[in-house]
């Protein structure tokens, strides 16, 4: 059976919205979003001051967020500043409002 392009978009909404969901799994993730859609942009140390917990492990719920593609990351030495990546929140508002209201 031949796929048409309606069968293509589906399965990279599909796929979107699963590694959207994957990445929303931790509820440290999801302050970690809700403190960022506040922010302009903040760096690792001002979520270790907001959420109690090592900054190693901050830095690897950041790194879940930044692979899934909902926050970037700008490297200023030492630090990196992260941000909401806004394109990618606006589709993975999107996905999930379609998901929850079908």
């Amino acid at each position: 059976m031949k796929r048409t392009k309606e069968d293509i978009v589906y399965e990279v909404e599909t796929e979107k919205l699963a590694r959207f969901s994957k990445a929303l799994g931790h509820p440290t993730r999801v302050k970690i979003l809700n403190y960022l859609e506040n922010q302009s942009c903040c760096f690792t140390g001002d979520l270790v001051e907001v959420i109690p917990l090592a900054q190693s492990t901050i830095s690897q719920h950041l790194k879940e967020l930044k692979d899934a593609g909902l926050i970037q990351g700008e490297v200023n030495p030492p630090k990196i500043k992260y941000c909401i990546h806004q394109k990618n929140w606006e589709i993975a508002k999107k996905l999930f409002h379609q998901f929850f209201n079908k």
